[in-house]
């Protein structure tokens, strides 16, 4: 998924690429304001990301001229002014959304996957990002998000959760899990899936997070939002 980010101060610009590549974005970068508008006009980007103070064009004449060409692509406005004229001056000019400097990766993140969905359905980068309720686990960098936050997980963790996440609502055997996450043939008597189930539970409920991961009695596991059915905890 193609994202341009128009940004001339270059620290700012290593972290935005640097974060959003672990959710999966591609980042192209214009250090000028119309060298920015050259190249939303000239290439088919999902979202734009646009500062306001900008050398040669501003930000928000960036975004007026983007409007009147490209109407539905999404534009996300950058700034250090966070009063209300500014803001008002930023959605005016055309722009989806604000967001005053400083801010959180996964802040920015968050709104870009909300202005994508709009744009056109969940459109999630190489289809490597799944989610489940407030989860969201990135297939490519390996990481996974509860409520924004980073979760700490081990190999075998991670592993455990993304095999959970990729077949989310389906009921997986204790063997099942054992084949596809340890990739050995255990002795069936062996706990160990259990043992991590309850790592994995910890980690995912701490803070108060709701339960994902239920145990379905006699057959094994399934992770699925909202209340469990009568025949699981």
């Amino acid at each position: 998924m193609g994202i341009l980010l128009v940004e001339d101060e270059p620290n700012v610009v290593s972290v935005i690429k640097r974060g959003l590549a672990e959710f999966g974005y591609e980042v192209s970068v214009a250090g000028n304001g119309a060298t920015g508008l050259q190249m939303a006009l000239d290439h088919d980007f999902d979202l734009v990301i646009l500062d306001v103070m900008l050398p040669v064009m501003d930000g928000i004449q960036v975004c007026k001229l983007i409007r009147q060409q490209k109407t539905t692509m999404p534009v996300i406005m950058l700034t250090a002014l966070d009063s209300t004229e500014n803001i008002v001056n930023g959605l005016d000019s055309g722009a989806d959304d604000y967001l005053v400097k400083p801010f959180k990766i996964v802040e920015l993140a968050a709104r870009l996957r909300t202005l994508l969905r709009r744009k056109g359905g969940d459109q999630q980068p190489k289809n490597n990002i799944f989610t489940i309720s407030d989860l969201e686990l990135n297939a490519e960098s390996k990481i996974a998000y509860r409520n924004q936050e980073p979760l700490k997980l081990t190999a075998t963790e991670y592993r455990l959760l993304e095999y959970f996440v990729k077949n989310q609502k389906k009921i997986l055997s204790r063997i099942q899990i054992l084949e596809s996450v340890w990739d050995i043939d255990f002795n069936m008597g062996t706990n160990v899936v259990d043992v991590y189930v309850n790592y994995l539970r910890k980690k995912l409920e701490k803070g108060g997070g709701s339960k994902l991961v239920h145990t379905v009695f006699g057959m094994g596991y399934i992770m699925k939002e909202g209340e469990p059915d009568e025949n699981t905890k």
